[in-house]
């Protein structure tokens, strides 16, 4: 890594790094790979013995006890919300979150209250959510966003008090932890995906874990066709089942998930440590109490520190060999598929803005930096030295 310049590299100046540093770690290794073939010898391709296996070790190491592997995150919501809520029930979201924890919502027939976020750790704001219960609130949707857990204590403080439900969406947070406990101790259900980039990445898949038995079989249910025994359907349901390929990936992935996972969380506080000396870039701050599994580290700009946009930052950042993603450029409530929940928002309570201002601003300002298990030290400084180059050059005076 040659020494920086002060002139940036899309200037023209030398750039941090020679080549990109990478921005996230995917893909199999040998074990994995290994783990898929024996089931592809076997023959035995649907969900069998691996998915059980996974849906146990996955539970016992989120704290939960019972899980159920399903095709996807996606998926995963819908057998949550499935089983908890009723058409027209009232449940509040975040609207700075990714749109399937609310368009699941949709799909369910709920109506859907969008509520604001905290600026500092990006998680649900737990007054705002208390300002938007009515008498018709039946839950509360909440999404440990970027893998740093939401204030638990304070949600499920709401709950009691309102005879709420309350699902997580985990999908970002495999092992994160609150309390000094598994995050899938928490609420009625805890949904994750195990899409390719997520720090447990089989490709496609999912999981819902719960701690309630009634709801653990409803969810089962959803899952098959309703199905109780052969070709006898005690309800109507899907076909969101998982495969043991992708099971069996998954469990090889589990072996080393605890090891990455501290390797992230050491990734971030050097990066804390790097970006606290940068004026005008601020840093995710966790909720108090809880252990993140940073499935990306997100800065945010203060707009009123520079001169150029938080896209003309990370053009610049680019040409100096860091990789950045906006996640995500617009809140849930500027996306066109809720236009009309907006609308009946706003028509039905004054008292509150329907478009959340906090996750407005953080559309604008938000930028995600390189963050995985295999960063080494030299390059997380590098990350750093880079974001401190731009943030230089474009301070205002």
């Amino acid at each position: 890594m040659p020494a920086a310049t002060t002139q940036l590299a899309l200037q023209g100046g030398t750039p941090v790094f020679d080549a990109p540093v990478p921005f996230m770690a995917v893909g199999l290794t040998p074990a994995d790979i290994a783990a898929a073939n024996e089931v592809l010898e076997s023959g035995m391709l649907r969900a069998a013995s691996k998915c059980a296996a996974l849906e146990e070790r996955f539970a016992s190491m989120t704290d939960a006890k019972t899980g159920l592997t399903c095709a996807n995150g996606t998926c995963a919501l819908q057998l949550a919300y499935g089983a908890i809520l009723e058409p027209g029930d009232e449940v509040i979201v975040p609207a700075w979150t990714y749109i399937a924890t609310a368009s699941m919502l949709v799909a369910a027939g709920a109506k859907v209250v969008f509520c604001d976020s905290l600026e500092d750790s990006y998680q649900i704001d737990p007054a705002d959510v208390e300002k938007r219960i009515t008498p018709n609130t039946r839950a509360i949707a909440a999404t440990h966003l970027y893998g740093i857990p939401v204030d638990i204590d304070a949600i499920q403080a709401l709950a009691a008090k309102h005879n709420l439900k309350v699902i997580y969406d985990c999908a970002q947070a495999h092992l994160a932890e609150y309390d000094g406990k598994g995050i899938g101790a928490f609420g009625d259900a805890c949904t994750y995906s195990f899409y390719a980039t997520k720090n447990l990445g089989t490709g496609e898949g999912g999981m819902v874990t719960t701690n309630d038995a009634d709801l653990a079989r409803t969810m089962g249910l959803l899952r098959s066709h309703g199905e109780t025994d052969k070709y006898v359907h005690e309800s109507v349901g899907f076909n969101y089942r998982m495969n043991d390929i992708t099971g069996a990936i998954g469990l090889s992935k589990l072996d080393t998930l605890p090891e990455q996972t501290e390797r992230r969380r050491a990734v971030a506080e050097r990066y804390h440590a790097g970006i606290d000396q940068i004026e005008g870039v601020e840093r995710p701050t966790p909720t108090k109490g809880s252990n993140p599994a940073w499935h990306l580290y997100t800065c945010r700009l203060n707009l009123d520190s520079f001169t150029c946009t938080r896209d003309e930052f990370i053009e610049a950042l680019k040409a100096e060999g860091v990789p950045s993603a906006v996640h995500y450029p617009m809140p849930l409530t500027d996306q066109p598929a809720f236009k009309d929940v907006v609308k009946r928002n706003e028509s039905e309570n004054s008292s509150h803005t329907a478009r959340p201002p906090v996750a407005a601003s953080l559309a604008k300002r938000v930028f995600c930096i390189p963050m995985h298990h295999n960063l080494t030290d030299e390059q997380i400084d590098g990350v750093c030295e880079a974001i401190a180059k731009v943030a230089a050059a474009y301070h205002s005076a």
